[in-house]
């Protein structure tokens, strides 16, 4: 991975290695610099990994190649040992539209079940480090469902959530009937997906797809300082307690607890468990070495 000066933040480029090692849908941008998103290091500490959306005359509609980029700054934020967190954005007009319906507007059945289409996109889903989406503007459709892969999402004042495929002949494609439901439940989820009909900020806090809301010009900086106080912690155990949360939407209760006991205990094989309670006996602030 490369690291370029971009003003007082580093733009990080994947090296040739990461970009061997991904799908063979569609390599990234060649040349110093992403082509749809803006990829930086943001907090005091430069360990908030910061990924931006960046198609504004598209209102940052998903195309393949947007969505393999992401995929490549991951993997390379993954990778970096200084980064314990991870802030997805898009625009104050749009976290992103949908997906590209240009570029899919001309597929066949063939072309999308034998290419297992968007199966790619879910690379946001299975990063180890906890990712957060800051959401401002529309979350629609494909964006609805990026949005929803991340782990946390902050949403600003006049963000706007929604799945709307059925009034373009067809359905979610991402994830987006089966995370919005064990988000919102049967009943919300069932009228969004039926009707095409968005929730506003405040609903998606109300009804669980949110946690937080804040002003338009605040969210990002928010969004940043929850991945500094994630950054701080051991990114080793950051990431077992995520599996952890993420096995609850997956198993059954009895399997669950099974899982977080197994983790539990795993926590005592880790200097960072020993320090964590050393510093906390000792009265002192704990310095973590992810091991």
């Amino acid at each position: 991975m490369a690291v370029f000066l971009k003003g007082a933040s580093l733009l990080l480029v994947p090296s040739r290695r990461a970009l061997a090692a991904l799908p063979a849908v569609r390599l990234c941008s060649s040349g110093d610099q992403y082509k749809y998103i803006v990829v930086e290091k943001r907090g005091e500490k430069n360990n908030v990994g910061f990924i931006q959306l960046n198609r504004p005359k598209a209102l940052n509609a998903l195309c393949d190649g947007l969505m393999v980029e992401v995929g490549c700054a991951l993997d390379a934020f993954e990778a970096d040992g200084d980064v314990g967190a991870i802030v997805i954005t898009g625009s104050d007009r749009a976290f992103a539209a949908g997906a590209d319906i240009k570029e899919m507007q001309n597929r066949t059945f063939q072309e999308c079940y034998s290419g297992n289409f968007l199966s790619h996109w879910n690379r946001v889903s299975t990063v180890k480090k906890p990712v957060i989406a800051a959401v401002n503007g529309f979350a629609l459709g494909g964006g609805c469902e990026l949005a929803m892969m991340c782990d946390i999402i902050y949403a600003g004042e006049k963000a706007q959530f929604g799945q709307p495929e059925i009034l373009l002949g067809t359905i979610p494609g991402a994830g987006g009937t089966q995370r919005l439901t064990r988000a919102v439940g049967k009943s919300l989820a069932m009228e969004m997906v039926l009707t095409g009909d968005r929730i506003d900020a405040q609903q998606a806090k109300q009804s669980g797809l949110a946690s937080k809301v804040y002003p338009v010009d605040q969210l990002v900086s928010e969004a940043v300082k929850c991945g500094e106080k994630i950054a701080a912690n051991s990114k080793l155990i950051s990431a077992m307690a995520k599996e952890a949360v993420n096995g609850a939407f997956e198993l059954s209760l009895a399997e669950g607890n099974r899982l977080e006991k197994r983790l539990f205990h795993s926590t005592f094989a880790t200097e960072d468990r020993k320090e964590g309670m050393t510093a906390f006996v000792e009265k002192r602030k704990a310095s973590f070495k992810d091991q």
